[in-house]
């Protein structure tokens, strides 16, 4: 709390106002970082006009986020860093993850019922979804010359088509 307290250029007294401990303003941090990605989506999500399109643009608003806002995957790695050794963090972070699958779930079965989409375990796609594209978002934060947005945009998109797609 010292260093957030300095390089927030506040004292230590006002964070302890507001937070009662580390794991509060962790988490406060945390719900303010994932309420700006569940706006980002909610607004790409609202102009996709089919699954596939919305599987898109969830792809393409957290790959944008991770090169517009790199503190985005900073949070969660401090966060995750800190969940290790403290149970009431490491559900919170699990009740997250089982949103944002959930979400990608639901339009895998959309797809499906469809016709988009071979018939997959929903809950299995969702997980393999969103570790492709954690993974290709955080790999874009800490080595962001490894492969440009577009690139990383299109090989997330291509595996996920070839995932997804009727065999």
């Amino acid at each position: 709390m010292k260093a957030v307290a300095r390089e927030a250029k506040v004292s230590q007294g006002i964070l302890h106002y507001y937070f009662t401990n580390k794991r509060a303003m962790l988490i406060a941090v945390l719900e303010t970082v994932m309420a700006d990605l569940n706006r980002r989506l909610a607004k790409l999500l609202g102009s996709a006009h089919d699954p596939r399109a919305r599987l898109r643009a969830v792809i393409k608003g957290c790959l944008d986020l991770a090169d517009e806002n790199s503190q985005f995957w900073i949070v969660f790695v401090e966060f995750w860093g800190e969940m290790m050794h403290d149970q009431e963090l490491l559900r919170f972070n699990a009740a997250l993850y089982r949103q944002i699958r959930r979400m990608l779930s639901a339009l895998v079965v959309e797809g499906a019922r469809s016709g988009l989409f071979r018939r997959i375990d929903p809950e299995e796609a969702g997980a393999v979804i969103l570790a492709l594209v954690d993974g290709v978002s955080l790999q874009r934060t800490f080595d962001p010359k490894a492969f440009t947005r577009e690139q990383a945009t299109r090989f997330c998109e291509e595996a996920i088509r070839r995932y997804l797609e009727k065999r």
